[in-house]
């Protein structure tokens, strides 16, 4: 059985100059590392401040090809603290094509992969849509030095298909990098309940699938004051019961420092043995848009 290992989670701000923040995330990796993290995890697009609060055709200059420079530079940092990094980026794929991607380098610096946003938004502040084309990788994982993980983003983690897809293939956690918060006119009236229903949903993923997950969210407020977003942070990670083993504040940069022990997922699973009653042969109709 596999051994356990040591996850690091980012939450932090980000300003508007691209460079700043990638300088920031090599920091916070650092000091990830020097803590005992061997699989850290950035928070979902973390190289600017979450640009999908207004549909602005010049933002696009913001993203960049997969290798390109920020993937180079976490491979890097892989390579030089032998460590595995889960970094959320802004892919150009081709004139016309952008996804929003993570990409996987294991330690050593070796490139396992990328995954590409499936689900994509288009609520007020969050015009998701205008920016992505939907993933076309489905949900592979990724065997990393340390564990086998899966990787969804911040919108796939309100759909169960994905987490049980992701962890059919084997992973013992699931990451989400995220970028979730408050329209601050709603704050008062629905704050408290869309935070309990964002933890409640990801902590269902880990109970109804016996894995780990790990949330990974930033902070702060961007935009102006009439429309901008108040990102709620509460990074947290929990075991396959469900249990949350290490939340960050509301308004803090904080690294969750997390060790994830595979047994627990063989242990949940014997007495929870959800994926061994499943009936496969009754769900075709979820491949339906509609099922009358």
């Amino acid at each position: 059985m596999a051994e356990k290992f040591t996850i690091g989670l980012i939450q932090m701000s980000c300003s508007p100059n691209p460079r700043e923040n990638l300088a920031k995330v090599d920091a916070r990796i650092r000091e990830a590392a020097k803590r005992g993290a061997q699989i850290i995890c950035t928070q979902e697009l973390f190289r600017s401040q979450y640009f999908c609060r207004e549909e602005n055709a010049d933002l696009f200059e913001l993203a960049e090809p997969i290798p390109g420079p920020s993937s180079e530079a976490l491979a890097k940092l892989s390579r030089e603290l032998n460590v595995a990094i889960v970094g959320s980026l802004f892919e150009r794929r081709a004139a016309g094509i952008y996804h929003n991607t993570a990409v996987i380098s294991d330690a050593g610096g070796a490139s396992l992969g990328k995954y590409r946003k499936m689900h994509i938004p288009d609520d007020p502040l969050y015009y998701e849509k205008f920016y992505f084309t939907p993933g076309d990788l489905g949900f592979p994982n990724f065997d990393t030095k340390f564990g086998r993980i899966g990787v969804l983003v911040c919108w796939d983690q309100w759909y169960p298909e994905g987490a049980r897809l992701s962890s059919l293939g084997g992973a013992n956690i699931l990451f989400y990098p995220t970028a979730i918060g408050w329209h601050p006119a709603e704050k008062k009236e629905f704050g408290a309940a869309q935070l309990d229903a964002w933890r409640t949903i990801q902590r269902a993923h880990a109970i109804a699938n016996g894995v780990f997950v790990a949330a990974v969210n930033r902070v702060g407020y961007e935009g102006t004051p009439e429309s901008g977003l108040e990102f709620w942070g509460h990074s947290f990670v929990c075991d396959p019961f469900g249990q949350v083993l290490a939340e960050a504040s509301s308004d803090k940069e904080e690294i969750l420092i997390v060790e994830c022990d595979p047994k627990r997922v063989e242990e949940t699973r014997r007495n929870w043995p959800f994926l061994r009653d499943r009936r496969i042969d009754a769900y075709s109709p979820i491949l339906e848009r509609w099922h009358e």
